[in-house]
């Protein structure tokens, strides 16, 4: 796109010198050389046959692993078939944001029914069309709790490392106020947080179940929020909404999370999928796009771009964010999969992630993988490790195995979903013991 920008050399010179580089080059300096092409990954006049051998013999490179126990916020579960043939129509693979929105009703019809059907999930009023991903979604979040005098963001601790990050970039462009709430045994250190949570408090943000896979206090949590006058934001799994209480029966104020686990493949890192949903009383607060319903002139059910918060339609000083566009097709493969699953099929496939998790845990237990936390989980939980962490790994790995996540010297954050079979489970135990 660098044509596009109408930049003379002397403009893109005093660009790089008010960024304190000399060339273009320099913006790099801090990457790999490792990772450069030293050359053309196509040479110049290759047949499309020849292309395509190329590009596949690059793709073998790439590890598939037999079974995957690992999450920290992306996870393997199963797709059913319907929704990848409902997506790959052609009418909806090429789905974006709609620009002359009402023209594009069936697009805002796929966006209306995930809107519902996000809103039936979290227990909330209303929900946006999605943002680009849960990361986004709780950074966003934090912006719909400012007032006047109550700016600061108080974080718990036990989330995602990644979320933490984000919202901490987030705040730190408009001078947000963020304090984090250190763990204790693996949850929200509850004395810590009366003392984070003071009067210029505007919201807490907490995940549930938490990086480390235990389930948090959310109702204390909610109500030493609401105590201070602060609003509570819960990051939320959707498949473990299938069984646990929603934010709305907790009393959150705004339920946001990653919705890659909704049909959507782990896919390298996306694109994945945003949620946020909320009370009636913060709707014109939501960042983005709301598809409502209505009526067209003559009487029939149509649909609607509506309550617009963002810069392009409001004054920019009163836009809730500067976030212009939404998931689309991810959010349609959302809502695709949510109506293959329905409620009993997402209650099931949470039931056997808690099953199949809780087997994993006491297997590894068995021999000396002993859990961190005595708390409540999931689909996740932490181990020590009687050897180094990294060499867990590996010594997985070589078994065409991906372990649970390393997250410190002899600890492991490991997860198992309804994909994880007994037999695999079984699998690791052996290789572990050395009789693989």
């Amino acid at each position: 796109m660098g044509s596009y920008v109408p930049s003379s050399a002397e403009e893109k010179k005093s660009m790089l010198a008010a960024v304190g580089v000399r060339t273009l080059d320099d913006l790099y300096a801090s990457v790999s050389e490792s990772v450069y092409l030293k050359e053309p990954v196509i040479p110049e006049g290759q047949s499309e046959m020849e292309v395509i051998s190329k590009l596949s013999g690059m793709a073998e490179k790439n590890t598939v692993y037999k079974s995957i126990f690992r999450g920290a916020g992306a996870y393997h579960h199963y797709i059913p078939s319907i929704v990848k043939n409902v997506i790959n129509k052609e009418a909806f693979r090429t789905t974006y944001t709609p620009y002359q929105a009402e023209i594009s009703q069936g697009i805002l019809q796929s966006i209306f029914e995930y809107q519902t059907m996000i809103c039936e999930l979290t227990g909330m009023d209303v929900s946006n069309a999605s943002v680009y991903d849960g990361a986004s979604a709780a950074a966003e979040s934090i912006f719909m709790c400012q007032e006047r005098k109550k700016t600061k963001a108080v974080i718990s601790g036990t989330s995602n490392p990644e979320v933490i990050e984000t919202i901490q970039t987030y705040c730190k462009s408009r001078g947000v106020p963020v304090v984090i709430v250190p763990a204790k045994d693996g949850q929200t250190d509850q004395a810590a947080l009366a003392e984070a949570l003071t009067d210029d408090t505007a919201c807490l943000y907490f995940q549930q179940p938490n990086y480390f896979g235990v389930m948090e206090d959310s109702e204390t949590l909610i109500q030493m929020a609401h105590d201070k006058k602060a609003l509570a934001v819960m990051g939320v799994n959707p498949i473990a909404l299938g069984l646990m209480k929603t934010p709305g029966e907790l009393g959150a104020d705004i339920a946001v999370g990653e919705g890659q686990p909704l049909g959507l493949p782990m896919s390298f890192g996306g694109p994945y999928l945003g949620f946020m949903a909320s009370t009636k009383k913060l709707m014109r607060k939501l960042p983005g796009r709301i598809v409502g319903e209505t009526k067209d002139a003559r009487g029939g059910r149509c649909f609607v771009l509506t309550l617009q918060a963002r810069e392009q339609h409001i004054r920019r000083e009163k836009a809730s964010s500067n976030i212009c566009s939404n998931e689309a097709l991810c959010a349609m493969t959302a809502g695709a999969y949510l109506t293959a699953m329905g409620p009993e099929g997402l209650a099931q496939a949470a039931k056997l992630c808690l099953s199949k998790a809780h087997y994993l845990a006491s297997a590894l237990a068995g021999i000396g993988y002993t859990p961190v936390y005595d708390k409540p989980f999931f689909h996740e939980f932490v181990t020590k490790t009687p050897i180094p962490a990294a060499d867990v790994e590996k010594k997985l790995a070589d078994k065409g195995i991906l372990s649970g996540l390393p997250i410190g010297e002899n600890e492991m954050l490991w997860c198992a979903t309804e994909m994880n079979t007994k037999a695999q489970m079984d699998a690791v135990i052996a290789v572990l013991k050395g009789e693989e």
